[in-house]
Parts: C-alpha cells; structure tokens; sequence
C-alpha cells in the first residue's frame, strides 16, 4: 500500500510541472494564437486521415527516468525493455484501421488515420501521451471565436494497464473524449459517473472475480490464497474476492498478498514463506507479467511444490513463464483468458511489416525500435561505441520470414482481438453517426452531428449504442457501465513428456441470465500431481453428523473444530440436537409421533369418531325400540352395555393419537384393557344366556359375571401402574436426526398379560358361541357371535406381529387401527343385522320369525 501512495505522489508532482510544461500558453490576452510551451518526446507511429483514431499502447514494458536536481531541466526518460506482444497490440489497431479503409460498407469516403503512442510501462509517460492525443503537437494554431472545432483525435484505444486508464479517464471524461481499452479490467472503471466516456472490450474483474469463485467451487477448493499486484488492478480484485466469497459462501482466503512493483528480495522471501506455510494447495494471482516472473525465481529458489496455480487473464497467455525452470511448478495452472478469437490476414500483414512503409512519421517510430530490436541492430547513426562493440547497423534489407518469433503466432489472438474489437466499435459508432438523417438526429432540435463539428460527447452517445458482429461471430455491445458482454475462456498449462508446453482451452465461463456459467471439459486438464487429480484445498474437514462447527478464534469461517452438538447446551437431554445441512450450528431434532395433523392421524381420529358415532346411532335406535322382541331378547340391558363399551372401545383409540404424555401413557392401555374386556365380557354372558347353562342364570348373575371379569382386568391394569407404569420416552435409535416420541409400556409382562386375559376371555365366547350356534332357541346370537369373535381374534392375532415389526409412530397407528378394525367387527358383526330387521324388515321382529337370527 505504501509503494501506491509513492506512485501517487509522484503521479501529483508530474501533474503540477504537466500544467506548466505541456498545456497551452496563450502569449497575451489580446492575441488570437497560441503556441505549444514544451514538447513530449514519445514513441509513435502516426497516419493522417479525415478522422483520426488514437492509441495508447506498452511497446516497452519499463522506463529509466533520470535524477531529479530541480536546478536544471531534467531529460527526457528512456524507454526500455521491447515489449513484442505490446507491439502486436499496436500493429493489430494498424491493421483493423487499414482494414476498415478498404471496406466499402463501413465509413464509405472517409479515410481513418491513427496516432499511436508507447506508455513504456510508466504512468507518467502514458499520461503525456493521452495529453498530446487530446490537445495535439501542432507549435502553433490561431484561435477560434467560438472555440469550436475537431479534436485531434476523436477517440482513444487503450489503455493497458488500469492504473493509467484511471489517471486518464479521470482527465479526458471531463471533456467526454471516449476511451475504448482493451485491457483494463478494474471494476471501479465501471463507474458511468467518474468515468462516463470510458469503454472497454474485456470484461471487468467483477466478472473475473466471480468466474474464478465459480471454478473454486467445481472443485471444491473452499481454502486458496491470493496474491495480487500493488495497483488499482489487483488492490481492487483483493476487495472483490473478500466480498463475493461473504456472499456467496465459496470458500475462504487463507492469505492475502500483495506483490511489490520493483525486485523486492525481502518482500517476495516473505510472500513465498507465507505460501509454504500455509495448509492452501490453491494459490490465485491477479498480477502483472513482471510480477509472476519475480515471484517465480524466488518460488524456483525455494523449492515450493505441490500448489495449484490459478492465473487472473494478465499472465494466462505469457510464454516467457513457460520455461525448464518455472514448469515444474506452473504446470497445470488453470487461468482465465480473453475470449480467442480470428483476425484473417494478421499474419501476412506483421510479415509485411517495414520501416519504409513508416518513414513519414515524426518522433521516435515504434516500427524502427521493433526492427532494431528483432535483428538486433540499429539504424544510422548509431549510438556512440555501437559499431565498434561489434554492433551491426540496420540496412532495410532484413527479411522477417527468415525470423522466429512469437510475434507471428496469432494462433492464440487474445488481447489483439479485444483491439480489433476496440477500432470497430469506434468505426461502427462512427459510421452510425455520419448516417443520421438531418431532422431526425439524436441531440437538440433533432439535429446531427458532422465531421466538421464534431464533439466528443456526441460519439459517447453513439459508442453506447454500438452493436456489431465481427467476422469471427462474436457480438460487440456496451451495457449501461461501458463494459463488453462477460465472457472468459478458461485454459490449462499443459506440460509434455518432451519438456515442451502448451496452453489448451478447458472450457469457458460466461454471464447469462441465470449468472456464471462454468463449462469445463475435467478430462482434458493436466493436473501436476502424481496422483494426475485435482488437489484437495479445505481449512477443515467437514463435521461428522450430530457435530457442529466451532470457529476457531482469529481464523476465517472455514476453519473450524467439530464439536458435538450436545455440548454447551443448557439442556440435560443431550439428544435433543443435531447439526443442521451446513454443519455450521446446531438445531433441535425434528420430532415425530402419530399426530392429528398429517394424514394418517386424521385418517384414524375420523375413523375413530365415524364408529363412535355409529354406536350412538345404534344405541338410540336401540332405545327406541327397545319394546320390541328384537332388543329384548337375551337381555336389552347387556346389548345397552355393550354399545356403551363399544363406544369406549372408539374413543380410546383417541389416546394413542398426539404427543405422548405421561397421563396420555398411563390411561391409553388401562382404557383400551378395561373397555374391551368389558365389551368381550358381555358378549361372553350373551352366549352363556344362548346356551341356557344355567337355568338359574339371572339378570343379576349376568351384571355380576360382567363386574366381576371387568375387575379382574381393572386389578391387572392397577397392578401393572403401580409397578412399572407406561411412561413416554424421546427414541433417538430409529433415526439420528430425529427424535420419535412414544410410550413404552414400562412392564412387557403387565402389557402381555392384559392382552392376554382379553384373548382368553374371546376365545372362550368364540368357543362357546361355536357350540350354541345351532340351537333352536328364539333369538339365537350364537351365529352372530361366533362370526363377531373370529374377526376379533383374527385381528388381534395379526396385531402382535405388526406391532413388534413397527418402528415409532407406526406402532401406534397399527394399535389403533386393531382397535378399530375389532371394534367395526363386533359393531357390524353383532348389530348389523338386528339394525337391518328393526328399521329395514319390521315385519320379522317377532317372536316367530326372530330365530332367522
């Protein structure tokens, strides 16, 4: 941070002496001239035309400034360091502006020049170039009345580094003059009100940002660290990254580091230090060229291995990283890269490339430096000592086919696209503008704008509407922020068996309407592992179930302790809680008990209320007609009876539905016991009343034989209370995140035994009424019993099973619906058929005719 604020001082002192030295003086108020004070001296190449182009451009990649004394004027700074791909990239907007004048479709009679200007990798050189771009080079020029006029140029191409599209922008958008980069990609230039007449062919970081979380994500890579550059480019990309991750989730930086402009050997044995000892295996770098090649020397010095490299698009393509030394650590690297794309004729047209072609410009000519620098010589007169060190001179007759160089492999155009991109949305725009029908125009009283008079505002308007397809198919537009359509592909460092290397396409990343969309082709990309898989990059391992994540103090979210979920609870039931989906906290366990709320506790509470209601129906049917020898035979009072505990048969069932208590446990058993044992009682006295055992066998003896077996079932079910009584009880052994609410019936004996006697009892009516069924006695229920007691036997028998076989709340639900299939028998069984003969056959209820029964 400290190296930015130098820069940015020494950004402000050149921008106080650029306000004495470069902009116009006027030599009095009264004249009508003005002369340019001072000269820049800069690296160019220039065309003229009825409209012209600019360009800012790194054909050198560094600068020597010389010492500062303050008592003299200083020299100009030298440019060092040729920068080949730099070159290509002005060649490219070369080419696309010859291109666009032998195209008779786009901007027909009119001829487009250019201006190009070399940045030589210093802020304040790429700022004297924008200045001159903007106010021109002319010594001297008579003023206007009413300051109107062309600006030299009408537009901008570049530029490259983000820091000096900010210092430029910031200058140039107060005059609306548009800038289109190729190259810069700090979100903050996004910004239409600080920079409104800023444009750019690739894609924000914001976008690259978020692509680079996307494939962190494909592989699961939730723990990376991050190096970037001490510049608006990578200062910016570091609060991006700490943003998107909070929103997103993706992950964590383990680390955040930022590389030193300059060779820093303390600074950069620090950053590799940190790498080793750090637990990340993922290591992204949104960084410059010059960056990762001193990184590298000192990750190379210090033997780090076994880390996974992402590259931001600045360094995905470079091949000067692609040496013996730096692939046995860079192998592998996923990047991401400016969208490839097609320029047909780039190659011959760099192959044709001569400095005769170029010999009417002023200044010092790039094309010049690039020859000098590819034949490794120089053009008359040479610097002093140069021919006598064995130097050769320049003669003009060098044949670039005889030269290797990466210059000519536009296999991979991938910033040389965006430029090419760049000057057709500035033609396009331009050819938009000059078609405007006078009258019908976008600007005031529905006027147009005019080569002659044309303001630079007038082409922003125009520039925010551009919309071209290039030969290649792709489309070029702006949205709103003055940034191209989001697409990045994604490429692999591939690493031969024969030590040669190869950057392949692995797939893309775009920005659609549902958001990032990944493509990746896995089984293509190198991985340099011995395993040949992705690596792993956690903090942590995930919890197991039942734990829940602790942070670890001073750490980010994604390191963590698992510590089990019972602990630090303000409970005693150590059960009761369970990690949730994240495992970051936890939650109370779902619960589950046969409710009157879902389906099958609604089911059975209506079936339960159906037959209650039925014996109530039946019961005053009874009554009413209980004059007739249908209801009276084999005693009325014990039918009564047995409707009123067929009724508490239904409504016990009742019990067994909800959230188990203690009195809900305790009472669903005693009162299914006692009202079946009662309903089973009188059906039994019913059918020794059929058999006539006993003559003296009373009205009295029967109540008597009915209290008396209904007490024995009430002892047990005392008995069985009192010493080991149903309790409710929270299973965590069916589910582990759940916890099923049931009753255990406390004693299996008392439980087997109330069952018992229940049984009994009903196999000795079944019994009874088997041998009374074919008496010929009036009134003869033995039939109707007989069929009653198979039916409740065979439920029951098949209860048992199903009850031991059925896990929580489905043991209740197979007690209930037993209670209720026997209970519909008997009902149906016992009173069905009295039912239909009282209200349906009247006739057949009498004495005579009753023994049809």
């Amino acid at each position: 941070m400290g190296a930015f604020f130098d820069i940015y001082l020494l950004f402000c002192v050149y921008m106080i002496l650029l306000l004495f030295s470069s902009f116009f003086f006027c030599v009095s108020s009264s004249s009508s001239s003005c002369k340019l004070r001072r000269q820049f001296h800069l690296n160019g190449l220039q065309k003229a035309g009825d409209v012209v182009l600019g360009g800012l451009f790194e054909v050198h990649y560094t600068s020597v400034f010389p010492e500062w004394t303050f008592t003299s004027e200083p020299n100009q700074p030298t440019c060092t360091g040729f920068d080949t791909q730099g070159f290509r990239h002005a060649m490219t907007m070369v080419f696309a502006v010859n291109e666009i004048n032998r195209n008779s479709n786009l901007l027909p009679n009119v001829t487009l020049g250019y201006s190009l200007y070399d940045n030589c990798g210093a802020l304040v050189i790429g700022f004297r170039a924008a200045l001159v771009l903007s106010s021109g080079q002319e010594e001297q020029f008579l003023l206007q009345e009413n300051c109107l006029g062309t600006p030299p140029v009408v537009g901008i191409v570049g530029d490259s580094y983000s820091t000096f599209s900010i210092a430029t922008s910031n200058v140039l958008g107060l005059f609306r003059l548009p800038m289109v980069s190729h190259f810069a990609t700090c979100s903050c230039l996004s910004n239409r009100q600080r920079f409104p007449s800023f444009f750019r062919t690739i894609p924000s970081d914001a976008f690259q940002v978020r692509a680079m979380i996307q494939i962190l994500k494909r592989f699961g890579w939730t723990w990376a660290g991050l190096l970037v550059s001490d510049d608006d480019y990578g200062l910016h990309v570091a609060r991006s990254f700490q943003s998107n991750l909070a929103l997103t989730g993706g992950g964590c930086l383990a680390y955040t580091e930022v590389l030193p402009w300059g060779n820093d050997p303390t600074e950069l044995r620090k950053i590799v230090n940190v790498m080793k000892k750090s637990t990340a295996h993922v290591v992204m770098v949104f960084a410059h060229e010059i960056h990762i090649y001193q990184l590298m020397e000192e990750v190379v010095r210090q033997n780090v291995t076994g880390l996974q490299w992402m590259a931001s698009e600045a360094w995905t393509s470079v091949d000067v990283l692609q040496t013996p030394d730096f692939m046995p650590y860079l192998g592998g690297t996923l990047g991401i890269a400016i969208r490839r794309g097609e320029i047909a004729g780039f190659k011959d047209f760099l192959l044709g490339i001569h400095p005769d072609q170029y010999h009417n410009n002023y200044g010092n000519s790039i094309v010049n430096q690039f020859w000098q620098d590819i034949f490794q010589c120089r053009f008359s007169p040479p610097p002093a000592g140069w021919v006598e060190a064995g130097g050769a001179l320049c003669t003009g007759q060098e044949d670039l086919h005889n030269v290797e160089s990466e210059l000519f492999d536009v296999s991979n155009l991938r910033p040389e696209y965006n430029v090419y991109k760049a000057v057709y949305a500035l033609a396009y725009a331009l050819d938009n503008m000059l078609q405007c029908e006078p009258g019908r125009g976008p600007f005031s009283g529905h006027s147009c704008a005019s080569l002659q008079r044309l303001e630079p505002w007038q082409l922003v308007y125009y520039l925010d509407r551009v919309n071209f397809t290039t030969p290649s198919g792709d489309q070029v537009s702006f949205d709103v922020n003055g940034d191209a359509l989001p697409i990045y592909d994604v490429m692999n460092w591939l690493w031969l068996p024969d030590g040669t290397t190869k950057i392949q396409n692995v797939g893309e990343v775009k920005e659609t309407s549902k958001g990032e969309e990944l493509t990746l082709h896995q089984d293509r990309i190198f991985w340099n592992f011995e395993s040949k898989q992705p690596p792993r990059s956690i903090c942590s391992e995930s919890c197991p179930p039942g734990t829940r994540m602790a942070r670890k103090k001073g750490q980010p979210v994604c390191c963590f302790d698992c510590i089990p979920c019972s602990e630090g609870k303000i409970s005693n039931e150590t059960d009761d809680f369970w990690s949730n989906p994240k495992r970051d906290h936890c939650v109370p366990k779902t619960t589950e008990f046969l409710s009157y709320h879902e389906p099958l506790g609604i089911c059975l509470t209506s079936a339960s209320l159906l037959g209650t209601f039925i014996c109530a129906v039946v019961l005053g049917i009874f009554i009413h007609h209980r004059s007739t020898p249908m209801v009276r035979a084999n005693n009325s009072e014990l039918s009564f009876l047995l409707l009123v505990s067929l009724k508490l048969c239904f409504l016990c069932s009742l019990l067994f539905i909800g959230r188990p208590r203690l009195w809900t446990c305790q009472l669903r058993h005693a009162a299914f016991g006692i009202s079946f044992v009662l309903c089973v009682s009188c059906i039994l006295v019913k059918t020794m009343v059929v058999l006539a055992v006993l003559k003296w066998f009373g009205a009295v003896q029967q109540r008597g034989t009915v209290l008396v077996l209904t007490s024995i079932q009430a002892a047990i079910c005392t008995v069985w209370l009192v010493s080991a009584s149903p309790m409710p009880h929270k299973n965590t052994l069916y589910y582990n995140d759940k916890i099923v609410y049931e009753c255990v019936v406390g004693s299996t004996v008392g439980f087997a035994v109330l069952l018992g006697y229940i049984g009994l009892l009903a196999i000795l009516s079944f019994l009874l009424a088997f041998l009374a069924r074919n008496l010929p006695d009036n009134f003869n229920e033995a039939k109707l019993i007989t069929f009653s007691m198979l039916i409740f036997c065979a439920v029951w028998v098949a209860f048992v099973p199903a009850y031991v076989n059925s896990p929580g709340k489905y043991a209740d639900a197979v007690e209930v619906f037993a209670i209720l299939a026997s209970s519909f028998g008997l009902l149906v069984a016992l009173f069905g058929p009295k039912c239909y003969i009282i209200l349906l056959r009247p006739e057949r209820n009498t004495k005579k005719t009753s023994n049809s029964l």
